[in-house]
């Protein structure tokens, strides 16, 4: 056990330094991106917009938009863009949800197979108030994306079913290939970063998850005060409960009014948390300060 504990040589993290014209803290040269560009960005612009979708890709403020719309891909975000859930760290508005839409399946499925994808990822906002916890919209968005794109392989990014398991079978019971739900932090920081939601019950949802036959993923940030150590521990904790699939980012700030970047991880420490993750059993880690939960998502369908 010493000798996995042993790091290599690797660079500092950056603590955060003056703010800037948004004023968030001014990020490190390792977390530039390029500006959204191109024909293929224009073209999911435009589709979003025709069939009058969300996109986690804008409601989250994703660094990699650009680049993701720029290589024709998206996260589609389904059952509204208002959460029921005020976690600390997303830039998805925080509310009472409208009336879901009952025609948002059909749309999503029509948009997807108009893109041409050959893989697609598919997550929605917390819908606490509704019994099933939206998983009838769920159920039926990937079945209409199955029946129109039948070569399309998908991936769901679901949200904490809070226990309602008969409602999480519904969720990834249509055929989907690789199901994720994000850890989101280490088990020490979710009262600040997921108040309402448990460490625990997470774990739970995604060891029943593999229960069931679906390949696993999750996703935690980093650079919100974690220690070393406690990241070693959510990765034993994961590969305990059977997650096949690990993503690792760094956590930016959307706004004033979340939570602080405590630290930006070097790109270094990152790659030693990847090989720290494949050797405590988790079969594919992607960890870079850039990676987000469906950040080379097609990579997955096949671990």
């Amino acid at each position: 056990m010493d000798e996995m504990m042993t790091l290599p040589v690797i660079q500092p993290n950056a603590k955060p330094e003056g703010l800037n014209a948004l004023g968030q803290p001014r990020k490190p040269n390792w977390l530039r991106v390029k500006l959204p560009v191109g024909k293929e960005y224009a073209k999911v612009r435009n589709i979003v917009d025709e069939y009058k979708l969300h996109t986690i890709c804008e409601s989250g403020n994703c660094p990699n938009m650009g680049e993701c719309w720029g290589a024709g891909t998206a996260t589609f975000m389904i059952l509204g863009n208002v959460c029921t859930r005020s976690c600390s760290f997303c830039a998805v508005a925080t509310g009472r949800p409208n009336e879901y839409d009952v025609d948002e399946p059909r749309r999503v499925a029509e948009a997807i197979q108009l893109m041409g994808v050959k893989h697609a990822v598919i997550t929605s906002v917390n819908r606490d108030e509704l019994k099933d916890r939206g998983a009838a919209i769920w159920h039926e968005t990937v079945r209409m994306v199955k029946e129109l794109s039948p070569a399309t392989t998908i991936e769901t990014l679901i949200p904490d079913v809070k226990a309602s398991w008969d409602a999480l079978i519904t969720m990834i019971s249509p055929g989907q290939e690789v199901v994720s739900h994000n850890m989101e932090t280490v088990k020490e920081l979710y009262r600040r970063v997921r108040p309402q939601a448990k460490y625990d019950r997470s774990l739970e949802q995604i060891r029943r998850t593999k229960e069931y036959g679906k390949r696993t993923k999750t996703g935690i940030m980093l650079g919100l005060g974690e220690t070393r150590e406690q990241v070693y521990q959510a990765m034993d904790d994961l590969a305990a409960n059977g997650c096949d699939i690990l993503t690792l980012g760094q956590y930016l700030q959307p706004t004033k009014l979340h939570i602080e970047v405590a630290e930006f991880i070097h790109p270094d420490l990152f790659e030693h948390y990847r090989e720290e993750g494949l050797k405590r059993g988790i079969k594919y880690v992607e960890s870079g300060p850039l990676v987000r939960s469906s950040y080379h998502a097609e990579r997955h369908v096949n671990v």
